[in-house]
């Protein structure tokens, strides 16, 4: 049986102030989270500040982002080394933004995932087609390319390591959402595509659906059968809204 997994993915958002009182709401709420995991991903300056709040609960936390280089004149970069001094159990790669903003391809993708696999952490590989690419007809040819770009780096036992977000581009931030069959159809080709390499390594591996999931929607999407949580953006800025996220898990 996997997991539910609830991760926030807060972006550049945050001040000292707002994410202290973000962090003691979601804690002051945990112990009415019965089956999932919830987790933090978020800027690489409030991982001090997350580590403190956060080292005796029951949230985990983790990064946006890393490089794919350890140390180095790499002005600007986190490395995975980094990440590991602050206790970060999860680190994001390939979320659309990095894809779309910073032209990162899917051999750069598969080589963080290789990275943080490599470094201990759990890397969320994100992966998700665009509108124009869903108007096209190749959601599921996108995805498996994306897919099987980590497997040709990194193996199949590897990719089981790590935790898929599916993310439709177009329902990033713009309050569009999937509808559950939507959502549950491109979920299904995903395992289907891991199931083609090992079926025990897809019968375990997580699937996230990173798509504006919210209070509202998350209980019809969460009980989809290929679903195993969320990668929630705004929704995890607001500790009743995350929380109601997690809660719906139960």
């Amino acid at each position: 049986m996997r997991q539910p997994l609830i991760a926030g993915n807060w972006k550049m958002n945050g001040s000292q102030e707002s994410v202290t009182a973000l962090l003691n709401g979601v804690k002051a709420g945990m112990g009415d989270v019965a089956k999932a995991e919830v987790a933090v991903c978020v800027p690489a300056i409030h991982i001090p500040l997350v580590q403190d709040l956060l080292k005796d609960s029951a949230v985990t936390w983790g990064g946006e982002d890393l490089s794919v280089h350890d140390s180095g004149a790499y002005t600007g970069e986190i490395s995975a080394s980094m990440l590991n001094d602050f206790a970060c159990k999860y680190v994001l790669v390939g979320h659309s933004e990095r894809r779309a903003y910073h032209n990162e391809d899917d051999e750069v993708v598969a080589e963080k995932f290789e990275v943080a696999i490599n470094a201990g952490l759990i890397p969320v590989l994100c992966i998700g087609e665009t509108l124009e690419e869903r108007e096209q007809g190749i959601t599921e040819e996108v995805v498996v390319r994306q897919i099987e770009a980590v497997i040709t780096r990194v193996g199949i036992d590897t990719l089981g390591k790590g935790v898929i977000a599916y993310e439709p581009v177009w329902a990033i931030g713009t309050g569009k959402t999937a509808t559950p069959e939507m959502a549950q159809e491109a979920h299904a080709t995903i395992r289907t595509r891991v199931a083609k390499s090992d079926a025990t390594v897809a019968d375990k591996i997580q699937i996230l659906y990173g798509g504006s999931m919210n209070a509202s929607n998350a209980a019809e999407l969460l009980a989809q059968a290929d679903i195993d949580g969320g990668l929630i953006g705004g929704a995890s800025l607001k500790a009743e809204d995350f929380l109601a996220i997690a809660l719906a898990a139960n």
